[in-house]
């Protein structure tokens, strides 16, 4: 349950840290497509940032033998919200340390979800600003809009799959502060669970590992704020041959606009239109999804989430993303499944999810 005293001590999602085998194209995509700033390079690490980020960076993209994520960094409300979320993760027997190596940023506490993400909580940054040719007419814009490809805005959030989803909802919760403000239930099971510490929609879900694995990233989610965005960056990703996993379409959860992407090296990347619905209200209940409802819950507007990524492939991932994909895709309901881990996931996915309308490529 949610310490009420401890809302808003965490007050956004302020980086992430992505690794990929395939640097230079990755970088790429966020430069040329996304319209990201490069403000520093150090390593095999190349730093970016959205025009509207407030920090030296959002993102860090890093050359690693397989994709997944290096980290993500929540930014706490003050330096005394610091040391509070730090020391409810220790009294909750969280093992973690302190450190400061990371660009453009202070002292930051490391640690792990119950599922083996690696998080890291932080008050002090420094703040970007912007030289002379790239300062904004917009005062409250730290940077010009870019001139290139489809500039997102900002990082908007963070979607981690977990072998269970009620543990790392429940720590979110306790120790930092989050509200739950919408979730999935199977039954009595949580496959799915959406927290935010602010008045947005989540900052961090949480997704059921339909394989059983631990500690994999679902998607980095980078914000646009316009549906139309969506519109034009899918064009642009179909004319270049970047891999579109789904949409532009609108959840029934959180009321976010979509388009998933893989990014060239393997992970997943959700473009985010229009923020969806704001919790204004104080002391609202968390909406809860049923299966009955999951329809509407997945896609609107008519959309087709593919069974054979979307519950089942996250970063890192023991094969790469067309391995997976050939692993797990099906030649229409009923095809044989032989393999023992297609055939777990598929006895692990709800029947609904099966059944649903919003889904393609199910084995049923």
């Amino acid at each position: 349950m949610t310490d009420t005293t401890a809302r808003f001590d965490i007050a956004h999602l302020a980086r992430a840290e992505l690794f990929t085998p395939r640097p230079q194209e990755t970088l790429d995509f966020f430069t040329k497509f996304l319209g990201m700033y490069v403000t520093h390079r150090e390593g095999q690490s190349v730093y970016l940032r959205g025009y509207e980020d407030p920090y030296q960076w959002s993102l860090k993209v890093t050359e690693a033998q397989e994709p997944g994520m290096g980290h993500a960094a929540l930014r706490a409300s003050s330096s005394e919200a610091l040391e509070r979320r730090v020391a409810s993760l220790k009294q909750g027997n969280v093992e973690g340390k302190w450190s400061e190596d990371q660009f453009g940023y202070g002292k930051t506490f490391e640690f792990q979800s119950p599922d083996g993400h690696n998080l890291q909580l932080l008050w002090e940054v420094e703040k970007y600003v912007a030289p002379q040719e790239l300062q904004s007419k917009i005062l409250s814009r730290p940077s010009k809009k870019p001139l290139q490809g489809i500039p997102v805005k900002r990082i908007d959030h963070l979607n981690l799959m977990s072998s269970d989803v009620t543990a790392v909802k429940d720590s979110f919760e306790r120790h930092l502060g989050f509200r739950t403000t919408e979730r999935v239930v199977d039954g009595g099971v949580e496959i799915g669970a959406w927290m935010s510490s602010n008045l947005l929609g989540h900052e961090v879900a949480c997704m059921r590992d339909m394989t059983g694995g631990h500690g994999k990233l679902h998607h980095l989610a980078f914000y646009y704020g316009t549906g139309q965005h969506l519109a034009d960056a899918v064009e642009m990703f179909r004319d270049y041959d970047i891999q579109i996993e789904a949409g532009p379409d609108k959840h029934g959860i959180t009321q976010g606009q979509f388009l998933y992407v893989f990014e060239p090296g393997g992970n997943r990347v959700e473009l985010f239109g229009e923020a969806g619905y704001l919790h204004l209200d104080p002391d609202a209940e968390t909406k809860t999804w049923q299966m009955a409802d999951i329809d509407t819950g997945l896609a609107v507007g008519g959309a087709k989430l593919p069974w054979e990524t979307y519950f089942t492939y996250g970063t890192p991932n023991p094969l790469a993303l067309d391995q997976h994909i050939e692993k797990f895709s099906h030649f229409g309901p009923g095809a044989p499944v032989e393999d023992p881990e297609v055939l777990a996931a598929e006895q692990t996915i709800p029947d609904d999810i099966d059944h649903s309308r919003a889904v393609s490529g199910s084995p049923v």
